[in-house]
């Protein structure tokens, strides 16, 4: 029997260790595997983006750029895949035409094979740049897509089956060389899962992927219906990273799929051996990192909250250090109040960090007592479209005064930013000149800044 080969993503470097332990795993407890996981047979691993970029030069100091080209040099073989919020980089806002496009060379330079594009608010014109950009470098483009719902299901007034299709067949037309359904809380359920990777294997001729995490605890259940729906890429993580907010281990895959019209030609025995080596350095080194606000393997209230799962783990902490972590479930109940007067943006970085912000301020202030920079920036639209409409009272409110002016754009945000790179350039200029240090101070101009200082003894 012939069978179809799936292709399997691993993300225990990224996105498991951001989940699981606030993305304080050390590039020094990453190079002992990194050859073993070379030969495991991964399509590609996800080791680099989102909050590693910032969480190393804020927390670790360390290099991230360093981090990719040490990896590199012990995983000749695979291909190392990073997480880009377009528009936005590694960064929390829209950055200038220029930092995208010289963020993306030095990607490239350093060893980046894959990135995976998506805007916070599905908003496709966030991402153009950053497409643009990864296609003269000869890299793969992978559009995606941030799965989101206003119901318990596939459905409702925003996020439809046409939503996803048009969003889809919209990226697919950028030029994208595949797909990816992000769900990052979890909120997949199998069948709609079926359905939607049925329907999209339909609507474009790109590969099509699926990233969902284990939070609701169906993740396992959505990937093999993916699978038969005709997914061509899923996305695990290694045991010891998987599970609870991270997502669903790759070891049952391999068995059940055993002796199944798929193959994923992953070694085991390999497998299992990292999986010792993961197993050892949790309990001194990235335990202490973990939410230990429960017990339960799943949680199926993020049905209702849909908060991701990095984000669960930051929102404890901010909690804890005002003394307020007893009412974190407050929190919980507020945030799908506040993302619905914002539009229901997806809950991803960084529109999960604006709403949930903006959440603890409404549970500890009072509703919009105090509203954030970035809530007045999302208003204005300088994050993109918002997917619904607004809560115009609230709106009025937040825009009452703001520098910009009190009427919302309408253009790419990025079409009203001036180029940042020779300012930054010019900062730097009696410290650095390297483009990476460069891009770093662009990015982070406070902790960046500080890092670089450590970095260069000043």
């Amino acid at each position: 029997m012939e069978k179809k080969p799936v292709k399997i993503t691993d993300l225990t470097l990224r996105d498991g260790q951001q989940s699981l332990f606030a993305t304080r795993m050390r590039t020094e407890d990453m190079l002992p595997i990194a050859e073993k996981l070379d030969s495991v047979g991964f399509y590609s691993i996800e080791m680099w983006g989102g909050a590693t970029f910032d969480v190393m030069t804020r927390f670790l100091n360390e290099d991230p750029w360093e981090r990719v080209r040490l990896l590199k040099e012990k995983m000749p073989r695979t291909k190392f895949q990073m997480l880009l919020r377009g528009q936005n980089l590694v960064g929390y806002r829209n950055y200038a035409d220029d930092v995208v496009e010289a963020f993306i060379e030095h990607c490239c330079e350093v060893g980046i094979d894959i990135f995976r594009v998506f805007d916070a608010l599905n908003d496709q014109r966030n991402c153009r740049a950053a497409y643009n950009a990864i296609k003269k470098c000869g890299a793969h483009v992978q559009g995606t897509i941030c799965y989101s719902l206003t119901e318990r299901r596939l459905g409702g007034p925003i996020y439809t089956m046409e939503y996803y299709v048009d969003k889809a067949r919209q990226i697919e037309d950028m030029g994208a060389h595949s797909l990816c359904i992000k769900d990052m809380a979890g909120i997949l359920s199998p069948f709609d899962s079926f359905d939607l990777i049925s329907r999209l294997k339909e609507s474009v001729a790109i590969p099509v992927h699926l990233h969902t995490h284990y939070t609701s605890g169906m993740a396992s259940m959505s990937i093999i219906n993916a699978i038969e729906a005709g997914a061509d890429g899923i996305d695990t993580c290694l045991a010891p990273f998987s599970y609870r907010s991270s997502h669903a281990p790759v070891e049952p895959l391999i068995v059940a799929l055993t002796d199944s019209p798929y193959e994923t030609g992953l070694h085991l025995g390999l497998i299992s051996e990292v999986d010792h080596y993961l197993e050892s350095i949790i309990p001194t080194k990235l335990r202490s990192f973990a939410d230990a606000t429960h017990y339960a393997g799943n949680d199926i209230s993020v049905i209702v909250h849909q908060i991701p799962g990095g984000m669960i783990t930051n929102l404890a902490s901010q909690l804890d250090q005002v003394k307020a972590l007893h009412r974190l479930d407050e929190v919980f109940e507020e945030i799908p109040r506040t993302r619905k007067d914002m539009g229901f943006p997806p809950l991803v970085t960084p529109s999960s960090q604006i709403v949930g912000v903006q959440s603890v301020f409404n549970v500890i202030m009072g509703r919009y007592k105090m509203i954030s920079n970035e809530v007045k920036d999302y208003f204005y639209g300088l994050y993109g479209q918002p997917p619904g409409a607004v809560n115009e009272e609230i709106r009025a409110k937040a825009l009452k005064g703001y520098h910009l002016g009190t009427a919302p754009i309408d253009v790419r945000p990025a079409d009203i930013l001036q180029p940042e790179m020779p300012a930054a350039r010019e900062a730097l200029k009696d410290m650095t000149r390297d483009t990476g240090d460069i891009l770093i101070y662009a990015l982070y101009p406070m902790t960046g800044l500080e890092f670089l200082k450590k970095k260069y003894g000043k």
